[in-house]
């Protein structure tokens, strides 16, 4: 139906510093304890200075923090996440956060670009006082060149319905089923579900495959409004689902990025929910206020799509 637009002045670091900011007013920290910050992203908007250290030096949590850039196509915040949370549990660190952010490319007449859009979203993983606790995690990978960018190239390379069965189904069923299986659930075991949402069908598509239903996977389902926001993807599908959700309520997340791979993560919402949740803005709500919808033209001018010949 729709998809967002980042203006000429935002990228994936001013993204970022919005959802760590929203994340820092739930959480009700101090950004000195944080002591990892990861943003995940394909499209950084430099090639040799890194997104994090701006990052935590805009949120206060420099000079004693330890910073990365992660980059796995669509699944890039995900690996931030897990990599915070892995710090997190072996007691490196008091506080990681970690932020899925991108503004999507998409060549002109593409597919791609009825999708391609921008987006961020921001966890912050600790030992005391959380919203979700981490049931379980588990990754599934393998080598396969489905989509793609060179250095030098503007706009990524895709090998069309290639993406679809070998890549896209074969590793969100693949990290699903597998942890589930190391977890012992089923899906009627889950409140609710999020995949990758790379357009309005493959989410339903694989749920169906593994078993899930429509009211499991529709209130993470934010595609249809907000594009695919690549990095952003799974991980905003959470912040809206844990918008809605109550108490005990278990939630499976499933992302995805080419090249290929799959991250899972298995919560239960804790109770303290109900005290943060009004603390920040919710996703929905975002998404419904001060809307500028822009002609062709003003997008094309805004995305650099608009070009001189060499």
């Amino acid at each position: 139906e729709e998809k967002s637009v980042p203006s000429p002045d935002q990228d994936t670091i001013t993204m970022s510093v919005e959802a760590a900011k929203n994340a820092l007013r739930r959480a009700g920290i101090d950004p000195v304890d944080i002591g990892a910050v990861y943003v995940g992203s394909e499209s950084h908007p430099y090639a040799v200075k890194p997104s994090g250290t701006v990052l935590a030096e805009a949120l206060g949590s420099t000079p004693e923090v330890h910073t990365a850039d992660f980059e796995f196509a669509c699944k890039a915040g995900t690996e931030g996440m897990f990599v915070a949370l892995s710090l997190v549990k072996a007691g490196e660190i008091k506080y990681g956060l970690a932020v899925g952010a991108d503004t999507s490319q998409g060549a002109p007449g593409d597919a791609l670009e009825y999708s391609a859009a921008a987006g961020a979203a921001a966890f912050i993983f600790g030992q005391k006082n959380i919203i979700a606790r981490t049931l379980d995690t588990y990754s599934y990978m393998t080598d396969t060149p489905d989509f793609w960018r060179r250095e030098y190239q503007y706009y990524p390379q895709h090998g069309g319905r290639f993406t679809g069965d070998p890549a896209y189904f074969s590793h969100t069923k693949g990290a699903a089923k597998g942890i589930m299986k190391k977890a012992g659930m089923k899906p009627v075991d889950f409140d609710y579900v999020i995949f990758h949402q790379p357009n309005g069908k493959f989410p339903f598509r694989v749920g169906k495959m593994l078993g899930f239903n429509k009211k499991q996977i529709e209130p993470g389902w934010l595609v249809n409004r907000l594009g695919n926001t690549y990095s952003g993807s799974s991980p905003l599908g959470l912040t809206a689902t844990l918008d809605i959700s109550n108490p005990g309520d278990r939630i499976l997340i499933v992302s995805y990025g080419s090249g290929a791979g799959s991250d899972a993560f298995i919560f239960e919402v804790t109770e303290r929910i109900d005290e943060v949740r009004d603390m920040a803005p919710k996703t929905r709500d975002l998404l419904d206020k001060n809307k500028n919808y822009l002609e062709y033209g003003e997008y094309a001018k805004f995305r650099q799509k608009i070009r001189k010949a060499n």
